[in-house]
């Protein structure tokens, strides 16, 4: 297996750790939702929190270029900091989410 094989094995099984997480407060449920061949892995969010619907993406991780960016993510600890207890690089990941000039500025790649 190649890097990039190892780096998607490796992003697929920290959001599958997202699945199984409970909400204090309404029947929400996540599941990933993993696009192989473009290169994008999503955490939905969705359910019910009493009479309101909540439907959104908690994470978007995806391939551009030669980096991993991480275009949305609404967890407590980011999921880029499991990204790199799971072994890849911070060179390897850009917080998509951050202004360019904050991530310039920052401890990950800057694009």
């Amino acid at each position: 297996m190649g890097a990039v094989s190892d780096e998607r094995e490796v992003i697929r099984a920290c959001l599958r750790e997202f699945v199984n997480v409970r909400y204090a407060h309404g029947d929400i449920q996540n599941e990933t939702v993993f696009d192989e061949p473009a290169g994008r892995y999503l955490v939905l969010s969705q359910g019910w929190m009493g009479k309101r619907r909540v439907h959104g993406c908690l994470i978007h991780v995806e391939f551009v270029g030669d980096k991993i960016w991480v275009q949305r993510d609404g967890t407590e600890d980011g999921i880029a900091n499991a990204l790199v207890e799971a072994g890849i690089p911070k060179s390897r990941i850009v917080l998509g989410f951050w202004d360019p000039e904050a991530r310039a500025a920052g401890e990950f790649a800057a694009a």
